[in-house]
């Protein structure tokens, strides 16, 4: 394999992880736009069109181009207001239950103490 070669394969296998993660973040983001899941499926399939529609392109230059443009309309459409898991850091329960302060004894064998 030359040289040419292989900088082409890492080039495409970087334009397809690049692709991958858009796709992933844009169906996750349509989840946010779309209020019921019937809703979700209609977007979730324009979605997928859309991709689906330039998948044969085979100049890297190109690709490039249309991920780079396709990353600017995600960032410009992404959803103000995303949801988030309640538990997950950002949520509303995340750490609810802190740990508690050093010195407070935590006893887990409550009732069960040794009687002296």
């Amino acid at each position: 394999m030359s040289l040419a070669t292989g900088s082409y394969l890492a080039r495409r296998a970087a334009q397809k992880e690049r692709v991958r993660i858009l796709y992933r973040r844009a169906l996750k983001d349509t989840l946010n736009w779309a209020v019921h899941r019937h809703l979700f499926y209609h977007d979730a399939d324009a979605l997928r069109e859309r991709f689906d529609a330039n998948k044969n392109v085979e100049d890297v230059d190109t690709i490039d181009r249309m991920i780079t443009a396709g990353e600017a309309s995600y960032n410009k459409w992404r959803h103000p207001d995303p949801y988030i898991v309640p538990w997950a850091p950002g949520g509303t329960k995340f750490c609810r239950n802190p740990t508690p302060p050093a010195g407070i004894e935590i006893i887990y064998n409550f009732g069960r103490e040794d009687n002296d």
